[in-house]
């Protein structure tokens, strides 16, 4: 039956008036009892015998009390309040199972929580912009296995004109931009957007307006080039100048005008960039000059397209006309390149829509697996945790057994005793759940910093903040735990024979005999680890494999100093000078032992390749690189044949090549390469071979070296060229930074600071998603051999306690001590046999999942599995010793008087 208004407010107000509403009745009690014994007295009665019948007449007064908390309590919320308060009450008076409870479940919910937040930020957050849902992110599709997400313009501008599919098409690409400071310049992150990029996102400037199609074209808007900022750019630049719109910004040594500053909130349409800087697509050969890919047509695919889609179609709808206007707009596009065309249409190229509700990001197909390989070996570590919890739970509620039997005996339900014990698991589950939420936070930044750190460079940020999303997995989490680790002890405890409980109580044997579920989920526990731990064993050899499978070059002291000469007046033989001076200044530092230049850094995923081939030969691909005198010297690159690059080595002296063993063995098996000459494709340009120098990694330290060839810098005909330093140091780096700093200042002072790496800090970050996975692996599989070990010592130390009487009669009949400690030392032994058949047949199964992420390493290596067993065995062996000479100790005649 409802309760009205008012018995509502009154049991409200009774919550917080307990002691008053008592003392209130007390007194009512007593007045009605004062008047009886008055009206008894005045009949003849005694005062005692006054006294004696109005206590009788009204009875026990504890039940006029509980009576009136009936009337005006919330009884489920009450019995609620006192559970709470008993559970806690349980909690400390056992701190160790406390404390082992709540940091075992902060690191199964820490774990699972960090890695989710990643997973969340990476591949499930939506851009925080109006109608989301109908951004789409558009590639070519084709008969080859991926789809390619880079277009050339010309593709674009002919995919912009069809309005009857998407309100606004737009064209973006993320770069950097030389913009002019107070004294020289600097490198900003920014983004080249199309007309269309502002509108189609649909979030508001805060000052100014959006960039228009009228500031899309090559000559900018009649007030000459736009550009819109970012808010911490307005902060940091302009001081939050009101009069910021109509300020002056040069970018890349041009003139531009701000017309509009962007909230803070807004990101653009990668959810991994944090553009200071967004100017028209049409100024792309003003930032990236020398170069110019807007004029490279067809020959240039590096912008991503996306758009939102017209109100009333569907993604298949779109798909369907996409696929019926490629080829036209592809040979309207290509009409100078028909090559391109004839290729497009023998593998089906195609455009393709897809959802793009969360942005487009390059970076998210490249940790898709590994963020769900961790995720699958957190939830492990979680599952473990709570297995290990309820094992605990299961064995502690046994030796509650007599306790929970008397309170059935005097009229307590099942059901309210379920209600209690899950109560407990709750404020372990809600407790752990908030330390690992407190600690998720720190540890997701730190993975987003090791596992981003080599991927996109300089204004990449993955936001791992806590959202209603991943509020709603950790609360997912919680009661997941509380159910696991929390129903099935409590349905055990409360079941089997009253009677025997009560009479055999903590000490029983046959609870001991009965409990067959127990051994199933140590053995669960056993398994599970041993999977957790032949992963981390995969995990960890492979990454020491990779490490020491070699680069072909020492990255010890070896440091990089990047240099951007394309806004610089110098080229060609002047700009050759320069780099000249730059390398004899650093090469004067003390410990510098040699100093060369580069133009890609070894495993910095930077490709340049090529084809060649011998003069009436074949053709073959080789991976290319620019280098200066002394390159090998200063990576400890063995030359075997021949002489190294020299200053005067020109392209009037002739085209120079060194090649590696590779390239040697591919193109001159049998002879010497030194005078040899290779042509390059297209060009026919010839090229004599001057030396034979060692294989070297070049893009990614997984793959094994290619064949290669090394041209001198002072033949690479691109104007303004920018290299990195190499230099070969003994000593520290500061002092070489402050001098690369003064040196460009003084030789060069229209170019940015240089920016100083370590090649040492390149061969980590070239294996950061190994090495994250590799550490983690490990450092679960630790946590799971502990958190075994205190399972099979918890739940076998509670077992051998409630068998102490049976074990007292045992040695009181003649048993020997040693066969008392084979007896319980055999108990877990057969449990964790059993967990570690099962577990080796699903580590087996499992770890063909793990060979894609392995270097040379088997998915079934005999010695990893091997090991990992042995592990495991001597875990559970040392869980059960300590227990087992405990039950040794026993003194026969003092467990029976306990019994």
């Amino acid at each position: 039956m409802s309760l009205n208004l008012n018995e509502f407010l009154g049991r409200t107000k009774s919550l917080f008036r307990k002691r008053r509403m008592n003392r209130e009745m007390a007194e009512e009690l007593e007045f009605h009892q004062s008047l009886l014994r008055e009206r008894l007295v005045r009949d003849g009665l005694s005062q005692s015998q006054a006294r004696a019948t109005a206590r009788r007449t009204f009875g026990n007064t504890a039940r006029w009390h509980e009576r009136l908390h009936e009337l005006w309590q919330f009884r489920t919320l009450e019995n609620l309040f006192r559970d709470i308060t008993f559970s806690i009450r349980l909690l400390r008076k056992t701190p160790g199972f406390t404390v082992i409870a709540l940091l075992t479940l902060a690191l199964g919910v820490g774990a699972n929580t960090a890695v989710f937040s990643l997973v969340n930020s990476l591949l499930l957050r939506p851009l925080s912009i109006p109608r989301g849902d109908e951004l789409l992110v558009i590639g070519m599709d084709s008969d080859q296995p991926n789809i390619g997400y880079s277009f050339p313009v010309p593709f674009f501008r002919g995919l912009e004109s069809k309005h009857e599919l998407f309100q606004n098409l737009f064209a973006f690409f993320s770069t950097t931009m030389q913009v002019r400071g107070q004294s020289a310049n600097e490198t900003i992150p920014g983004t080249l957007v199309s007309a269309d990029y502002f509108t189609a996102l649909e979030s508001p400037p805060i000052l100014g307006r959006y960039l228009t199609p009228e500031d899309d074209r090559p000559s900018g808007s009649p007030e000459g080039l736009a550009a819109v900022i970012s808010e911490g750019f307005w902060q940091s630049w302009f001081n939050r100048s009101p009069n910021v719109i109509g300020s002056r910004l040069t970018i890349a040594n041009t003139a531009f005008t701000v017309v509009g500053v962007m909230p803070k909130r807004f990101i653009g349409a990668d959810p991994l960039r944090r553009p200071s800087i967004f100017v028209p697509l049409s100024t792309e050969p003003i930032i990236d000059a020398p170069q110019d890919m807007i004029k490279a047509g067809t020959h240039a695919w590096w912008i991503t397209v996306m758009g939102r889609r017209q109100n009333g179609l569907t993604l298949e709808q779109i798909n369907v006309a996409l696929k019926s206007i490629s080829m036209p707009i592809v040979r309207d596009a290509a009409s100078d390149n028909p090559s391109q065309i004839k290729r497009f249409e023998k593998e089906h190229y195609h455009f393709v829509a897809e959802s793009g509700s969360r942005g487009f990001t390059y970076i998210r197909a490249s940790f898709r697996k590994p963020l769900v390989a961790l995720f699958c070996m957190c939830g492990g570590i979680l599952l473990l945790a709570c297995l290990n919890l309820a094992s605990l739970l299961m064995a502690r509620g046994a030796a509650r057994e007599r306790e929970l039997a008397t309170r059935l005996a005097m009229g307590a339900t099942r059901r309210r005793l379920i209600q209690q014990l899950l109560i407990e698991s709750l404020l372990l589950a809600l407790a752990g759940t908030a330390i690992g939420l407190t600690l998720a936070p720190l540890v997701s930044q730190s993975l987003a910093v090791t596992l981003l750190g080599g991927a996109g460079g300089d204004g990449v940020h993955l936001d791992t903040s806590p959202d209603l999303r991943v509020f709603s997995f950790a609360a997912a989490i919680a009661l997941f735990s509380t159910g696991l680790i929390g129903l099935i002890p409590a349905i055990h405890a409360t079941s089997g024979s009253l009677n025997e409980h009560i009479k055999d109580g903590q000490h029983a044997a046959s609870g001991h005999r009965r409990n067959r579920l127990q051994p199933i989920m140590l053995a669960s526990e056993v398994a599970l680890a041993l999977i957790l731990v032949v992963g981390a064993g995969l995990f960890a050899t492979s990454l020491v494999r990779l490490f020491t499978s070699g680069a072909g070059f020492n990255p010890k002291g070896v440091v990089n100093i990047s240099l951007s000469m394309d806004k610089q007046p110098l080229d060609g033989d002047p700009l050759m000078r320069l780099y000249q001076q730059i390398g004899e200044g650093l090469s004067h530092q003390p410990g510098v032992s040699a100093v060369s230049f580069a133009r890609i850094i070894p495993l910095t995923h930077f490709t340049w390749d090529e084809d060649h081939a011998r003069p009436g030969g074949v053709s073959h691909d080789l991976y290319m690189n620019g280098v200066g005198p002394s390159y090998f010297q200063a990576m400890s690159i063995p030359m075997y044949q021949g002489r190294d690059f020299r200053w005067s080595d020109t392209i009037p002296s002739g085209r120079k090549l060194i090649i590696n063993q590779s390239a040697a063995h591919l193109f001159f098996p049998n002879q010497s390469p030194i005078g040899q000459h290779l042509l390059r494709g297209g060009k026919k340009d010839d090229f004599e071979i001057v030396a034979v120098v060692g294989d070297a990694k070049y893009e990614n330290l997984r793959d094994t070296p290619p064949a290669a060839a090394y041209v001198p810098i002072t033949q690479i005909e691109d104007k303004k060229p920018s290299f990195n330093v190499v230099v070969k140091t003994a000593g520290p780096i500061a002092p070489l930074a402050a001098t690369a700093r003064t040196l460009t200042t003084r030789l060069a002072p229209d170019i940015p600071a240089p920016v100083l790496t370590t090649m040492e800090n390149a061969v980590q970050e070239n294996i950061s998603t190994e090495r994250v996975m590799a550490m983690l692996s490990v450092f679960f599989a630790c946590c799971a051999l502990l958190v075994t070990g205190i399972g099979l010592y918890g739940t076998l130390a509670y077992n051998t306690s409630r068998r102490t009487s049976e074990i007292g009669i045992r040695m009181a009949l003649g048993a020997k001590r040693s066969s008392v400690m084979a007896l319980v030392f055999r108990s877990n032994a057969v449990v964790a046999a059993f967990g570690l058949a099962a577990g080796l047949a699903a580590a087996l199964a499992a770890s063909r999942a793990l060979s894609s992420f392995l270097y040379e390493t088997s998915p079934r290596d005999p010695w990893i599995i091997i090991s990992a067993v042995l592990s495991l065995g001597i875990i559970a062996s040392v869980a059960s010793l300590y227990p087992a000479l405990r039950a040794a100790r026993i003194e026969p005649i003092a467990a029976i008087r306990c019994e």
